[in-house]
């Protein structure tokens, strides 16, 4: 039976090497607490699921960028795979070639590595594998966010089209408008992670990216959690549980 591969790139608060940033620990906590996915490596629990977490922020490296800013459109506002600048585009860090070379040789790629061994292995036992990206995003547009429309959806599906099937979007829209929320797709955030060894090759390798509205289970803009945690919790084990055999069985 093939096992879900949960990729939880942005729930991590942790700062491993601090060279390079020019503001205070205030600062960057105000970053961190504004950009974090917070509890997204519990909120997508799912039993005998394969997680393949970033053990550190966002902010210090973000595995879902490009690892070249020539192909990242989020390096032009500071906010490539190494974070430059804040939301507010106030500059954070200064970032050099070694430093660079650092960070992507030893926390990005090694990363990727995992997300790419998770799949092979998913391929080798059972001839193919899903990937869940695993995110929630603010009720409000952050300020470099590429799509500024109001109001949000409560949840938001991203596809791909080589390997998002289409019987998975459809499950997705009939799953939430059942359970009386609205779905975003590809709004306000679209695509889903793939390893670049399998991208656009490898027809058995599925991804979707589900981003759960942070105002259903947090009490924004602060980290704390709602009342609701717990409800949209299970809505997200259930929704999991459903593409899963809809997968499986596909």
């Amino acid at each position: 039976m093939t096992k879900l591969i949960l990729h939880v790139p942005h729930a991590s608060d942790k700062i491993p090497i601090t060279e390079g940033f020019v503001v205070d620990r205030k600062i960057l906590d105000q970053e961190i607490t504004k950009l974090t996915d917070w509890y997204t490596d519990d909120l997508f629990f799912f039993e005998d699921s394969i997680i393949i977490r970033s053990d550190f922020s966002r902010i210090f490296c973000d595995t879902e960028r490009f690892s070249d800013d020539s192909q990242e459109v989020m390096a032009k506002y500071g906010m490539g795979v190494l974070y430059e600048k804040s939301d507010n585009g106030q500059v954070i860090r200064e970032i050099n070639p070694k430093l660079r070379a650092e960070i992507l040789n030893n926390y990005y790629w090694p990363h990727h590595e995992k997300l790419n061994q998770a799949v092979n292995e998913q391929i080798k036992s059972n001839g193919k594998a899903l990937i869940v990206d695993c995110h929630s995003f603010p009720s409000k547009p952050l300020n470099r966010d590429l799509n500024q429309e109001k109001p949000r959806p409560d949840f938001n599906i991203g596809t791909d089209s080589f390997h998002t099937p289409d019987s998975l979007i459809e499950i997705s829209k009939i799953f939430f408008t059942e359970k009386g929320y609205s779905l975003g797709i590809d709004w306000p955030y679209s695509g889903t992670i793939v390893p670049l060894n399998h991208y656009k090759k490898s027809k058995g390798v599925a991804s979707i990216m589900l981003e759960v509205n942070r105002a259903l289970y947090l009490n924004e803009p602060c980290n704390q959690k709602s009342s609701n945690y717990l409800v949209i919790k299970g809505v997200v084990a259930q929704y999991l549980e459903v593409i899963e055999t809809a997968f499986e069985n596909g």
